[in-house]
């Protein structure tokens, strides 16, 4: 079977935690026995998120006076590196020598007509309290948003239209190899009006759980799971009667209220790929990996209406 698997940014770096390369090489340690797990069974497609690391180096970038910073579709093909490096080396370090891993630098084409540009969303970098983010936003120029009981910084995230290396992704499935690519939702790009075969990059962030499900699409998978630091999709999240869904159709879900800002993006790529594609979609915790692949974890999403969302 051939699984797609779109990492969560608690499987990188967890809210709260020092931005160092030491804390997130100890998070990935933890994510690649789960992850050798499927592989070791299945043909495993890796993507990820990549929200703090480009917004550690944004930071960085700004606090040099000698340039300009680098702009965010640089900043995501940097993290695509340098998360696929540390994920390539901690798996390889644990499958049988012989399984070949890759990264492939991903650009994805965006819309520059896209309404995203016009009400930025998307958060990227460590959280502030508000006097912070709103210092910080009077100073570069940023859009801040509240998130959760801090704030960040929020950029465009417009949606993910066509993944420029596909061929060579698919060329390297057909040979078996284990690929981590469209990490942080890819690197946004766009044709230049009145040139359509000169690309630009795109100040811009795409999600990377939409980035993940036309991926899917696109290398024919029969499941796509996304894995977060919670055991599955909830229905009155947060209060006191919350109740897990273990299985819905994509119809039942695309009928429920979600949180734009956490589980909503989710849930709209699990319906997608499911109404697209007519296989299996999953979201739940990376710890639960290998069950949610079998069916027996996390919140299932399919193609019938053989279950009842809530239950």
């Amino acid at each position: 079977m051939r699984v797609v698997v779109a990492l969560g940014g608690n499987a990188l770096l967890r809210r709260g935690e020092p931005m160092t390369a030491e804390a997130q090489r100890g998070n990935v340690r933890v994510a690649a026995p789960l992850l050798a797990q499927v592989a070791q069974r299945h043909q495993l497609v890796l993507t990820h998120g990549n929200g703090p690391q480009v917004g550690l180096l944004a930071l960085q970038g700004a606090a040099y006076a000698g340039a300009e910073p680098f702009p965010l579709d640089v900043l995501g093909a940097q993290t695509e590196g340098m998360i696929g490096y540390v994920l390539e080396q901690e798996l390889g370090n644990l499958l049988p020598a012989e399984v070949p891993l890759a990264t492939v630098l991903t650009m994805i084409e965006v819309d520059p007509a896209d309404p995203a540009f016009g009400d930025p969303s998307k958060f990227v970098g460590p959280v502030y309290d508000r006097a912070q983010a709103q210092r910080l936003a009077a100073e570069k120029g940023w859009t801040v948003k509240p998130d959760g009981s801090h704030w960040r910084r929020v950029v465009a995230s417009p949606e993910p239209r066509r993944i420029f290396e596909i061929r060579p992704i698919r060329w390297l499935l057909d040979k078996d190899v284990v690929v981590i690519c469209a990490g942080g939702g890819g690197v946004p790009t766009m044709f230049q009006p009145g040139e359509p075969r000169t690309l630009t990059g795109v100040e811009a962030v795409i999600d990377k759980d939409l980035a993940g499900e036309l991926l899917a699409r696109e290398v024919d998978a029969d499941l796509f799971v996304m894995a977060t630091d919670v055991d599955g999709v909830y229905l009155d999240w947060g209060a006191p009667q919350q109740r897990r869904i273990e299985r819905a159709s994509a119809g039942q879900l695309r009928g429920q209220g979600f949180a734009a800002g956490s589980m909503g993006p989710k849930v709209q790529a699990a319906v997608r790929f499911v109404e697209r594609t007519g296989r299996r979609a999953a979201i739940g915790s990376l710890a639960d990996i290998a069950a949610i692949v079998d069916g027996t974890a996390g919140t299932q999403v399919h193609p019938d209406d053989g279950g009842e969302a809530g239950r």
